[in-house]
């Protein structure tokens, strides 16, 4: 699920998600890119920032060999990363890695392949996807079309059934083993989804924008001092049968009408 566009990315269109894109030596060398551009100065935090969201970054104190082969032991890359004409500092740097199911983030989930989020999710105890909280489970199907079965191990690849299919269709299957019974979670990246552009004419103008503004606006018509439809003015000529239907739903016998001193005898 690697980004095609990485070698175009600049400093300035980094984000908290394309990031996950890059690895330690492109970080160097997009600030590298950068150095003689006249805000750097000035945005030199923020890059720093949407880089530490995806990366580990040390400051180098002690700038001796002994000290660099340690970082680079544990992983680093050091490099130096010049800030203005007069303030160069060596950083070490090292990709982040995505080991836990609680290292998946809405950012970096459309940046690693299904192999690797099958990884991820069997490193989590063996408990399967209903082990997952509902905020993971989430985050993962917000890049991966998600389905589970729970069978029993001589039906699982069962002929014609859904684990044939599902593979056929591009799943890839984690199986985890619950005694006798097998959980089969299949995985598949969701494509990527295109925002619609507007197509505008070569031709259009900002004035032509400004006047098919005015067209798009809807006009609300203003009531405020329009009578209420539900105004109380009592009306005899409204008067209808519906005036004086009853609410109550019981037996006219429940209601023991001749012990109240009220007879049917109502005409005379």
């Amino acid at each position: 699920m690697k980004s095609k566009e990485n070698k175009a990315l600049t400093l300035k269109t980094l984000n908290k998600s394309n990031i996950w894109d890059l690895q330690e030596n492109d970080i160097f060398r997009l600030w590298e890119a950068a150095e003689k551009d006249a805000d750097m100065k000035e945005y030199a935090r923020h890059y720093l920032d949407i880089i530490k969201s995806a990366f580990d970054m040390e400051e180098i104190q002690i700038d001796k060999p002994e000290v660099i082969k340690k970082y680079e032991a544990r992983g680093f890359k050091v490099g130096t990363l010049k800030f203005d004409e007069n303030t160069k500092l060596k950083w070490a740097v090292k990709k982040r890695p995505i080991l836990r199911v609680t290292d998946l983030t809405y950012e970096n989930i459309r940046h690693i392949s299904t192999t690797k989020l099958l990884e991820v999710i069997d490193r989590n105890f063996g408990g399967g996807w209903d082990s997952l909280s509902q905020s993971i489970q989430d985050i993962i199907e917000s890049g991966f079309d998600i389905s589970t079965t729970t069978l029993p191990k001589d039906r699982l690849r069962k002929p014609g059934g859904m684990y044939e299919k599902k593979v056929e269709d591009g799943f890839d299957v984690l199986e985890i083993p619950k005694g006798m019974w097998v959980e089969a979670i299949f995985a598949k990246e969701k494509p990527m989804m295109e925002k619609p552009r507007l197509k505008m004419d070569e031709d259009s103008s900002d004035d032509d924008l400004d006047e098919n503004d005015d067209e798009d606006i809807v006009e609300i018509d203003d009531h405020y001092d329009d009578p209420d439809e539900d105004d109380d003015t009592f009306d005899e000529d409204k008067l209808t049968e519906e005036s004086y239907r009853t609410t109550f739903d019981s037996d006219p016998e429940d209601l023991n009408l001749e012990a109240e001193g009220i007879s049917d005898d109502y005409d005379d």
